[in-house]
């Protein structure tokens, strides 16, 4: 059923998508801030779910692609995800129906809102990671074989580039570099879809889920109930690590934020050391007490699950740009969609694409063993 948007769903989103975002996605209080700006411009902004949307109309994600650790410190420009979704629209030669997020982890979760709200157009409920990643191929529509082509992006400059990659990796090498030479980071379309396209590959749902998510951390920091507890409640999750961030590595390089976050054990893991690598997103959590490389026997949790760094006692999620020495944490970790679990979702977004020496192991066989 459709649904119209506020100030306060849209502080949900952000702060859900922030959990879902995985460390990564960028940060959503720069997305929520557009967002609202956006609100206050248009009339409305509705969210429609993937049941009724028609099967023959043509949908478009927009967001933002490259490094993290840049947005921080250039603001993405609202003007140039409209001037993206419009050259799309030019190239594709007949009027998009509606946008959603191609991921709803981070600041990606409210760029749609931006563009629906300057074109007159709704929201789709609905993503195609269930979380965020950081290449441009680590997306449902990939794993179901349909085509990414064509591709716009759009810097802040004025600068726009048309794309027909082969597929979603080709996508992903072709855009990467533009991206770099457009300052690391700009806005993206891809993968235009018919709407029997997107009910078939798009995982349902999420943009509600990170509105709930949101919406239980808000209520539990309110109420004083204990706001982990209750964020893992809803992401039937696990607490994989505690304690104290003692080190943070990050370096920008080839278009990504990579490094690694280690922590000082506390409470029950007191006398233990933790090590979280990310590559955007957090992508590994294992015990470094005894090795300094993650093994099978020291892994903690493994993409494509996700894994979040969240404070201790307010359960708000930390981006990893905002990750910092002395701060007090628990690593939680929880199941990714099932389409991530089958062969080539493991393939495309599992461990050994990213160069882990492990093979992944569900969250749920990790925390019980």
């Amino acid at each position: 059923m459709s649904r119209y948007i506020n100030e306060q769903a849209i502080d949900d989103i952000a702060l859900g998508a922030a959990v879902l975002g995985t460390g990564g996605g960028g940060d959503p209080y720069v997305g929520s801030l557009m967002a609202k700006y956006a609100l206050k411009t248009a009339t409305t902004i509705s969210i429609f779910s993937l049941d009724e949307i028609n099967d023959d109309d043509v949908f478009v994600p927009c967001s933002m692609i490259g490094a993290t650790t840049v947005v921080v410190e250039k603001i993405m420009s609202a003007n140039q995800f409209v001037r993206a979704f419009d050259a799309m629209e030019k190239v594709l030669e007949r009027p998009i129906s509606a946008t959603f997020p191609i991921e709803v982890g981070g600041i990606n979760s409210l760029m749609p809102f931006v563009v629906a709200a300057a074109k007159g157009l709704p929201v789709i409920d609905c993503d195609a990671m269930g979380r965020a990643f950081p290449e441009a191929q680590m997306v449902t529509f990939f794993l179901d074989g349909l085509s990414s082509a064509p591709n716009t992006l759009a810097d802040e400059k004025g600068n726009s580039v048309i794309l027909n990659p082969i597929d979603g990796v080709w996508s992903e090498r072709l855009a990467r570099a533009i991206t770099e030479q457009m300052g690391a980071a700009c806005a993206m379309c891809d993968y235009p879809l018919r709407g029997r396209e997107l009910k078939r590959s798009a995982i349902k749902g999420t943009l509600t889920l990170a509105q709930d998510i949101g919406k239980t951390l808000r209520q539990a920091n309110q109420s004083g109930s204990h706001p982990v507890q209750s964020l893992l409640t809803v992401l039937n999750g696990y607490i994989v690590a505690s304690g104290k961030i003692v080190d943070v590595v990050r370096r920008t390089t080839g278009g990504f934020a990579r490094g690694k976050v280690v922590l000082d054990g506390m409470g029950n893991d007191k006398g233990e050391s933790f090590t979280v690598l990310f590559q955007n997103e957090l992508l590994l959590a294992y015990r470094s007490s005894q090795t300094a490389n993650p093994t099978q026997d020291n892994l903690l949790a493994v993409v494509p699950d996700l894994i979040s760094i969240v404070d201790s006692e307010t359960g708000r999620p930390i981006i990893t740009e905002h990750l910092r020495y002395g701060q007090r944490v628990d690593v939680i970790a929880y199941p990714c969609n099932d389409k991530w679990r089958t062969p080539k979702g493991i393939d495309v977004a599992g461990p050994g694409y990213f160069g882990y020496p492990v093979q992944y192991v569900p969250i749920e066989q990790l925390a019980n063993r």
